[in-house]
């Protein structure tokens, strides 16, 4: 019997895996939904079910019902993770032969834009008076789109200011990049190596870190997020709840301000850092009819 196969993966759960109260009552309802797809189409037996009821529920979840609202792709997709759970359990106890839901998948959220800030809120953020380092690091992140790991961890070596300025990044999986400098960051980090951080080195035992702290020691990320912060309050923008800005609000607010002059996708790709043109294709949701020119011609720090 159906209610019966769903009794028994539920103590499963209870016993087993050893769930809360809450969450095993959110998979009883859960399942009992699906039982009432299944009886209405006549299924009285677990090992009855074919991949076309389990498809026809989950139809039903996104569309609803009059007995059911249509739920949300988030909460179909825990609904059928139920689902799921109860034909998987059914073919490892051997109720069933095989499982029948192994290749539904449940419903994909939408993809969530990164957080950008528009050009005239990081020219704000960019021009609170702040010391020598602080307006380095805050150009140097912005105008490079470095991870904030990145930024901490640069080398006062891996910085070219002959020719075409650039610098050399030391992204995730030991892969390195090579990201022009926009002339505002070249020159604040110029002013900051030439008239700081001498000052701050002076006070530690030698690192070749380019951002330093007050003891002469690299800057830790905490400390450059609270630098980071500081400026964001002094500029009016949020520093708390889902839009507060971030490290790595600057970086996509770079990706997103490139996309948006021109830039093509793949050299936005290499600028990031990023492994696969997958990962950058999210901003191009947003500045799709704009992919052109490349980032010296469109970042409007570059220029």
């Amino acid at each position: 019997m159906l209610r019966r196969a769903v009794q028994t993966y539920l103590d499963h759960l209870t016993v087993e895996r050893g769930l809360s109260r809450n969450t095993l009552a959110s998979y009883r309802r859960d399942l009992d939904r699906y039982l009432e797809t299944l009886e209405a189409a006549d299924v009285t037996e677990l090992s009855a079910v074919t991949e076309a009821e389990v498809f026809s529920h989950l139809s039903q979840l996104r569309t609803g019902s009059p007995e059911h609202p249509a739920l949300s792709t988030a909460s179909a997709a825990r609904a059928m993770s139920a689902v799921r759970g109860l034909h998987r359990f059914a073919a490892r106890e051997g109720i069933v032969a095989h499982d029948v839901t192994r290749d539904v998948k449940p419903p994909a959220p939408p993809k969530r834009l990164p957080k950008a800030l528009d050009v005239d809120q990081v020219t704000r953020l960019l021009e609170v008076p702040t010391s020598l380092r602080d307006k380095a690091l805050l150009e140097f992140l912005y105008g490079t789109g470095a991870r904030i790991s990145e930024a901490v961890g640069l080398a006062v070596d891996d910085l070219s200011f002959e020719g075409d300025p650039a610098v050399t990044l030391h992204g995730k999986g030991g892969r390195t990049r090579l990201v022009p400098l926009g002339r505002y960051a070249r020159t604040a980090l110029e002013a900051y190596l030439v008239q700081q951080r001498p000052e701050l080195a002076s006070k530690g035992r030698g690192t070749p870190a380019v951002f330093l702290n007050q003891r002469g020691g690299p800057l830790s990320r905490q400390s450059a997020w609270t630098i980071l912060h500081r400026a964001a309050e002094a500029a009016g923008l949020p520093v708390e709840g889902p839009h507060a800005v971030s490290p790595h609000t600057l970086r996509h607010s770079y990706a997103t301000h490139l996309l948006d002059g021109g830039a093509d996708v793949r050299v936005v790709q290499e600028l990031l850092g990023h492994a696969s043109v997958t990962t950058t294709q999210v901003y191009t949701l947003v500045t799709v009819d704009r992919l052109r020119e490349v980032y010296a011609t469109s970042h409007p720090r570059a220029r």
